[in-house]
């Protein structure tokens, strides 16, 4: 079978299934994209693009439909919970994109420019010697020599690959999310750039988006301590997400008041497979390595799962190609992880010893986390 024969099915059209997509593409695959929802349309407020997923999205020309929707903020800084004085700044110079999901996903669709195959909703695979048949809960059915499960934390492939659903580890922390208009900000400094607030129990992210007119933020909480409930959001009661920040700076508590989102979101990451593969069916992404938010990681682990994949899907026979992007991709996206939740902890230590040790080694931020930032996927292919 020539590499152009090869039919390649994506179970989600989330950032990762257009992503691959878009990268199988380039080297002469043609995939059909199987999407449970009845029209396109990504979950959640913004996302960033580091360098290392940045450089990717460019390779693919993805950045260029992105150039009227993305904002480039100009620095890196952290802030004291209560009276928010400077901790460390650092300069990111280009190498960060924010933007409102839906616009990078309009972006992704707009270069695919192919079809999607909408309310397709999976309940099973049934994977034979050459092919893999997919079963879907409208009673329609295809057939590929490949299956990619890119459909996100609660995938029912990897659901179908491990045997069963429920591994997903709870962090101990909840957040809320939301958009805010800049003018309703008026005691925050700096709204052009990337902050993080930290304070005892609990830290505040904001970024700019929208040409800098609106302010994205997450505001995470060492609570409830367990998570009883069986979603991973729940509504919130009227004042209790400002409550949770009572006495940090005003410009936290405002930016918190002026959301008009009542839910909370239990934080949640899944162990580390072992194997990320079942004979012609992978994973991909969060479906594979869902992580915690900390390293603002997740969606740009998924494009480099997706470029890397594409190329070993190119070159290699899908056995070697599934080993090998195994190989390549469990070692990088664990540390992520594992530098995720770590870093949760970190930023919500109490006044003290260890958190003016902690503000020290923040002058150090771009050179402990070059390793992520610098990394280039295709060129460890090589």
């Amino acid at each position: 079978m020539t590499v152009g024969e090869l039919r390649v099915a994506i179970v989600g059209a989330g950032i990762g299934g257009l992503t691959l997509a878009i990268a199988l593409r380039q080297h002469g695959i043609h995939a059909e994209i199987y999407e449970k929802a009845s029209e396109l349309r990504e979950v959640g407020a913004a996302v960033a693009f580091a360098a290392n997923g940045e450089r990717l999205l460019d390779r693919l020309g993805v950045t260029v439909e992105l150039a009227g929707a993305s904002m480039s903020p100009p620095d890196l800084v952290y802030r004291h919970w209560r009276d928010g004085r400077l901790l460390a700044e650092h300069s990111i110079d280009g190498g960060l994109h924010t933007l409102h999901r839906v616009d990078f996903q309009r972006a992704l669709v707009k270069v695919w420019d192919d079809e999607v195959e909408l309310g397709a909703t999976l309940v099973d695979l049934d994977s034979g010697e050459h092919d893999v048949r997919l079963k879907f809960a409208d009673g329609r059915t295809a057939s590929a020599e490949v299956v990619i499960g890119a459909d996100g934390v609660h995938s029912t492939v990897r659901n179908w690959l491990t045997g069963g659903p429920g591994d997903a580890m709870y962090s101990g922390t909840s957040g809320f999310r939301g958009l805010v208009p800049v003018e309703r900000l008026p005691s925050l400094p700096r709204p052009d750039a990337v902050q993080f607030w930290l304070g005892p129990g609990g830290h505040l992210l904001h970024y700019p988006i929208a040409d800098g007119s609106v302010i994205n933020f997450l505001a995470v909480v060492d609570a409830p301590a367990v998570w009883h409930a069986k979603n991973w959001v729940v509504g919130t009661d009227p004042g209790e997400q400002v409550a949770a920040f009572a006495g940090w700076h005003p410009a936290v508590t405002e930016m918190i008041a002026a959301t008009d989102l009542p839910q909370r979101w239990g934080l949640f990451a899944h162990p580390p497979l072992n194997s990320w593969s079942r004979g012609r069916v992978a994973l991909l992404g969060d479906a594979a390595h869902a992580m915690l938010p900390h390293q603002g990681q997740g969606a740009n682990q998924t494009v480099e799962d997706a470029v890397a994949l594409a190329n070993l899907l190119a070159t290699e026979e899908i056995p070697n190609a599934f080993r090998y992007y195994e190989r390549l991709r469990r070692t990088r996206t664990r540390q992520v992880q594992r530098s995720s939740w770590d870093t949760s902890a970190i930023l919500h230590l109490p006044d003290g010893p260890e958190a003016d040790e902690r503000d020290r080694k923040l002058a150090k931020f771009p050179e402990n986390f070059r390793w992520i930032h610098d990394y280039d996927v295709e060129r460890a292919l090589t």
